[in-house]
């Protein structure tokens, strides 16, 4: 049984940055990684996603050229490097595992989210 936990979320002004990382227990080498988020009011949305080697990556527009995706399949955990933050990206942010892509369907595993807040 896989599972998945997140941490470094947090309060953080509008233009700052926060890393986010999820930390698997069981076997995910094999497997591509995402993370999506739930912003209040709105659907979870797309976010990110990494191949099981950490070769081949895709990110949402709203993210691209500030968000980072990236893993460490010897510590069995992956990161996201959030720069530039604005307040819209205010949202619950869950970590999942299962086939690369942007569909939310395809994951087997999910966290239970962290929590970010960009003031203004």
């Amino acid at each position: 049984q896989v599972q998945l936990v997140e941490s470094g979320g947090g309060l953080v002004q509008a233009g700052g940055s926060l890393r986010l990382s999820c930390a698997a227990s069981g076997r995910t080498a094999s497997l591509a990684m995402g993370w999506f988020r739930q912003a209040p009011g709105k659907e979870r949305e797309f976010v990110a996603t990494i191949s099981s080697r950490g070769y081949t990556k895709d990110y949402a527009d709203t993210v691209k050229g500030r968000f980072t995706l990236s893993r460490d399949n010897a510590k069995n955990t992956v990161y996201l490097q959030m720069n530039s933050l604005k307040p819209e990206d205010t949202a619950v942010y869950y970590c999942a595992a299962g086939m690369y892509g942007p569909r939310a369907d395809a994951m087997n595993y999910w966290g239970k989210g962290t929590l970010v807040t960009v003031s203004s």
